[in-house]
């Protein structure tokens, strides 16, 4: 992530996330570089449905879709950069080795990313196959993925 931080920071543009399986995990790998403060202006954990139709995710989106799904990921992505007035916004959601009973749907272990640039409208999305690690290997990998990603954005 310190490339990230720097390259936004040299680029003077901003980037807020909305997560949910990954429990902030994002954020705090941005958060443990130093200079984050002038790059990441606000992140939210959603864990419930409730909370990602509260920050702007149209229940309709979850309804015909599901929670679960790359058209959620991208909803959370938008939203979160319009709440934030921030140039990139992250979303993620999927499950990692649970079965949600609020929402049993999906497959175990899928998890949906999106990258939204809100100066170019764009989405960059990704479909991730996890293991059945731990949740924390998981997250690790997720991370990746989300630095790979965002650093093919800021390119």
């Amino acid at each position: 992530m310190k490339e990230i931080v720097e390259k936004l920071s040299l680029l003077n543009k901003t980037i807020s996330t909305m997560e949910s399986c990954t429990g902030g995990a994002i954020a705090n790998e941005i958060t443990n570089i130093e200079g984050a403060g002038e790059v990441l202006k606000f992140s939210a954990i959603t864990y419930c449905n409730e909370f990602k139709i509260k920050m702007g995710v149209d229940r309709k989106v979850i309804d015909k879709y599901t929670v679960y799904s790359i058209e959620t990921a991208k909803e959370m992505s938008k939203n979160i950069s319009n709440f934030t007035n921030s140039n990139y916004g992250i979303g993620i959601t999927g499950q990692l080795n649970t079965v949600d009973k609020n929402n049993p749907v999906g497959e175990d272990n899928i998890v949906y990313i999106s990258i939204y640039n809100r100066d170019k409208n764009t989405y960059k999305e990704e479909t991730l196959k996890v293991s059945n690690k731990s949740r924390k290997e998981n997250k690790a990998i997720i991370s990746l993925k989300i630095e790979e990603l965002l650093l093919e954005e800021l390119l």
